[in-house]
């Protein structure tokens, strides 16, 4: 059948646009670039040797058939030629210096030895050279942050080095940074390279983007989404950014650009939004008007006055009056991107923009308005450009009487009194002052205690599937009155890591998780790890996509939308019915080793992004679970440190984006974090999960926990792992992650929550329906009905033997001290596998005891049996002919920390015959973190 919908290789092509449009060209000094054909070009820097597709941790975690870094897609191109010479001096230094991977989680380092440069290579690569080009690579992630140290934010002293050394030899020297985030920059002032590129990390098809840009067959088109300061202290959030107890946001709403701005415009190095190209554009104001009901709708020619076809970006910024709230000086307010434009060529692009996008939210009443957003009265002013410095003014209007524009309702506010940024102009300019911020009036848990939804009392098993639901035949009330109590609590007990009820591999299983559940017609989704591309830790190949920060630069929501509906079918071919992303919190700071995964420090441009992925995946019925809501934005002690912020800047700022993608992206699933904003973990914020999530943005979909996280009841209280009840209070649907649903093994409070009155049964119906009513949406569920599409039948043509393999999983159980594996089942034929899916009870160290022997076999046979755990192999066992007795074989397993693996057996001959297998626990592993809880010391 041939394919009507996958196509690997338009996707190839796409994550590779994709990545292109991302690339932002910050320095082109005398041309240097793009290279013309037949150049001759040298390339310096170890990073050569290591492209990083994506950043570390469980957003970067994707196994590929094949990663094109920027080396290898430069040697393999037509258009330019390499220096070999150059290239052998760093594989020597390679081999004597291999990459360093760290041991064990978040320990990868942030950049590898840089190989020092001898000055005669140098001198000999630049006479038999045109250019060369000096590629600097950067990683951190997850549990990782970066530091302001040499080799994570500053470059090393012998990255300048060998820099300065290239510069001074060579004519044209392109510095290319490979990195998931903004990096310092002070060097390039100083060292003065020609030309200078963020190619970010851009996903396996990574290093042909890079190509295409420094080749000229793409027009770099790519915005900074951050701003570039001079100095990591010239960012107002450094002060408290790192602390593993209180991160206080004094800066308020002044993040980013809205802060450089504001008060600090000369210490900015390159402005947000900016990002040069091959050629020139101009953009006029071709239409501009107020109006008082619908807003501002602004129209911008955009011309192509240079000499080669590109693209541009449309940004339009609103100033509005300081007021009594104070304002930043520019807000970005909507953003466009042209399509390829020829020398001379024009297009107009039209923008409306509503009145709410330009208001201000009211946290503290001071303008007779409190917890509502406003438009202050006086004069705004809406400027449109290629990036926040340099936009000018399109048109004004006034505003006679403050407006508010959307009224809300106080909730999340600070427990803890602090001070604030605010502007006062003082004729010149704005200096910097401070306020205290509002402190919290309304008890959010007097509010659930006073909305406690209500439901139909518990009726047994009247013989009601899901499937009646879906079809009018009983309400969902009516459906969710069969189950138990113990039904409804290990409902919303999401199970794994790499859980056998769903593909292997993936981080998650959700739903019918018990036998009892899945008897009423309940099917059990799968969630995976994301968001640069699916991640199976059981070994399964997926695609790679460009990081967040590579996505965001492309300013482009077209690009974004048709690359995530060829990340759907990989999810739909993989039966796999939410990916765990994108990831879309706030680049408060360069220093958040997650920001690899997020978007940029506007939340526009990041909730508009992320609703076109969104969009990307609904086309083919899956969807993102997109997180971290709220304000995860450091990975130091990201379980427990206490983000103090105003409700203000939480509105306007960290909260913005998961708004739009609700409103305009239809988000249908989202993650909650680890730690607590202003003292009560977000896992277990009626405020934030209710009041402001599904009361004002109308959201009804799920919400899940970050895996492994706490709860607590009231700001300042102590946050635990098994006080379940107050994150299904606040309306947080599913605790991620067990090993048993049905029996709570995480030893969660829910059971003595009811019996207490803690928790209502009506809470739990509640959170039962948001996750039955997501599962009506879900591939999934059509599956279980035994319901094939045209395109399920195309997508199992694109499953890789591999992932076949993986779908014929033995089920296995490590109860009590041993669990034996049923040897008739095993596979010894040359080149077979057979793969057991292993649940433990407990988290425990584990042997593998094999009895085996050759059967019948010449002596000098050789038999070897590769037993792998996950993706990483344990043991080859190399049998030989003479090896005719049974003899016992015990293998150590790595430490079974996530409870369910996968064991897989591998022959690459045939001839050996097992007697017996069986795992067998030598000892059990004590998880304090998970018994104890945190005190907050505010």
């Amino acid at each position: 059948m041939a394919n009507k919908v996958w196509d690997l290789e338009k996707f190839k092509q796409t994550a590779r646009e994709a990545a292109a449009e991302g690339i932002v060209l910050l320095k082109n000094d005398k041309n240097a670039l793009p290279f013309a054909k037949g150049t001759k070009i040298a390339v310096f820097g170890r990073s050569q040797m290591n492209y990083y597709k994506s950043g570390t941790g469980s957003g970067g975690m994707v196994n590929v058939d094949y990663v094109v870094g920027i080396y290898e897609a430069l040697e393999k191109s037509e258009h330019v030629s390499v220096n070999k010479n150059v290239r052998k001096a760093y594989e020597k230094f390679v081999s004597e210096n291999p990459f360093d991977h760290g041991v064990g989680w978040a320990a990868e380092p942030w950049f590898q030895k840089e190989m020092p440069l001898d000055d005669e290579l140098v001198k000999k690569a630049s006479k038999e050279s045109d250019a060369a080009v000096f590629i600097i690579g950067r990683t951190a992630g997850e549990d990782q942050d970066n530091k302001n140290e040499q080799g994570s934010f500053l470059l090393t002293d012998e990255e300048i080095a060998s820099l300065k050394k290239v510069c001074k030899a060579f004519d044209r020297t392109i510095v290319l940074l490979n990195v998931g985030n903004i990096i310092d920059m002070k060097w390039v002032n100083e060292i003065n390279p020609e030309a200078v590129l963020y190619v970010w990390q851009g996903g396996q098809e990574g290093g042909n983007a890079v190509l295409d840009v420094l080749c000229g067959d793409v027009n770099p088109s790519g915005k900074l989404s951050d701003t570039i300061a001079a100095d990591i202290y010239d960012y107002p959030s450094t002060e408290f950014f790192g602390s593993d107890t209180r991160n206080y946001q004094v800066e308020d709403v002044y993040v980013g650009y809205r802060y450089f701005e504001t008060f600090d415009k000369e210490s900015v190095l390159y402005p947000f939004g900016f990002g040069l190209s091959y050629t020139s554009f101009g953009i006029e104001t071709d239409g501009f008007k107020y109006d008082k009901k619908d807003g501002v709708k602004v129209d911008a020619l955009v011309t192509n006055k240079g000499d080669v076809p590109g693209k541009e970006v449309v940004q339009v910024y609103v100033e509005a009056p300081q007021g009594i709230l104070g304002k930043p000086a520019r807000v970005l307010c909507g953003f466009a991107k042209t399509d390829v434009l020829k020398p001379s060529e024009s297009q107009k692009i039209s923008f409306d923009i509503p009145k709410y996008w330009m208001a201000s939210y009211d946290d503290g009443g001071v303008t007779g308005n409190k917890s509502a957003y406003v438009l202050e009265d006086g004069d705004y002013k809406i400027f449109v450009g290629s990036d926040v410095r340099s936009a000018e003014l399109a048109g004004e209007f006034s505003i006679a009487k403050t407006e508010a524009v959307y009224q809300c309702e106080e909730a999340y506010a600070p427990v803890q009194a602090f001070d604030r940024l605010l502007p006062v102009f003082d004729g010149n300019g704005y200096l910097k002052v401070f306020e205290d911020a509002p402190t919290r009036t309304l008890d959010p848990n007097k509010k659930r205690k006073d909305r406690l939804p209500k439901a139909e009392k518990y009726t047994g098993d009247k013989g009601y599937k899901l499937k009646d639901v879906e079809e009018g035949k009983v309400t969902m009330e009516k459906f969710i009155a069969q189950l138990s109590d113990e039904d409804l609590c290990a409902m919303v007990r999401g199970e794994g890591m790499c859980s056998p009820k769903v593909t292997a591999g993936i981080a998650g299983a959700f739903g019918g998780v018990t036998d009892k559940l899945s008897g009423f017609g309940i099917p059990v989704a799968g969630c995976s790890d994301g968001p640069s591309g699916i991640r199976m830790d059981c070994g399964t190949h997926a695609f790679s996509l460009p990081n967040g920060t590579c996505l965001a630069c492309s300013f482009n929501e077209e690009i974004n939308e048709r690359l995530f509906s060829y990340e759907a079918l990989d999810l739909r071919r993989h039966r796999i019915d939410a990916l765990l992303g994108p990831g879309m919190n706030i680049h408060r700071s360069p220093l958040n080793g997650r920001n690899f995964e997020y978007f940029s420090e506007d939340p526009l441009l990041t909730g508009k992004l992320v609703s076109a992925q969104l969009r990307g995946m609904h086309k083919y019925d899956v969807t993102g679970v997109i997180k971290h809501f709220a304000g995860n934005t450091q990975e130091l002690n990201r379980h427990n440190v206490n983000n103090i912020v105003s409700e203000r800047a939480l509105r306007e700022i960290y909260l913005k984006g998961f708004e739009i993608a609700v409103r305009e992206g239809g988000a249908r699933a989202i993650m909650s974090t680890y730690g607590p904003v202003n003292g009560i973990w977000t896992a277990s914020s009626y405020d934030l999960l209710t009041t402001i999530l599904r009361n004002e943005w109308g959201y009804d979909g799920i919400v899940m926990t970050d895996w492994w996280a706490m709860g607590n009841d009231e700001a300042g209280a102590p946050g635990s792992y098994q006080n379940v009840s107050s994150q299904v209070r606040a309306q947080n649907d599913l605790n991620m992650v067990n090993t048993s649903a049905e029996l709570n093994s995480g030893g969660d409070d829910l059971m003595d929550a009811l019996e207490k009155g803690r928790l209502s049964r009506a809470e739990l119906a509640r959170s039962a329906a948001n996750i039955l009513r997501f599962l009506l949406k879900t591939p999934v569920y059509r599956h279980m009905l035994g319901e094939e599409s045209e395109l399920d039948k195309e997508l199992k043509g694109a499953v890789s033997a591999d992932e076949a393999s993986l779908k014929d999983t033995i089920k296995v159980i490590l109860a009590d001290t041993e669990a034996s594996l049923d040897v008739e089942k095993i596979k010894i034929e040359k080149g077979s596998s057979t793969v057991f899916g292993v649940t433990c009870l407990q988290k425990c160290f584990i042997d593998l005891e094999l009895v085996m022997k050759a059967d019948n076999q010449p002596d000098v046979a050789q038999l070897p049996l590769s037993i792998f755990q996950d993706k990483e192999l344990v043991k080859t066992i190399t049998l030989t002919g003479m090896d005719k007795e049974w003899k016992n074989y015990r293998i150590t397993l790595i430490p079974a920390f996530m409870n369910n693996f996968f064991l897989k057996f591998y022959f690459a001959q045939g001839g050996i015959a097992i007697k017996s297998a069986k795992l067998i626990k030598t000892q059990e592993i004590v998880d304090d973190s998970k018994k104890g809880i945190t005190e907050l010391t505010d």
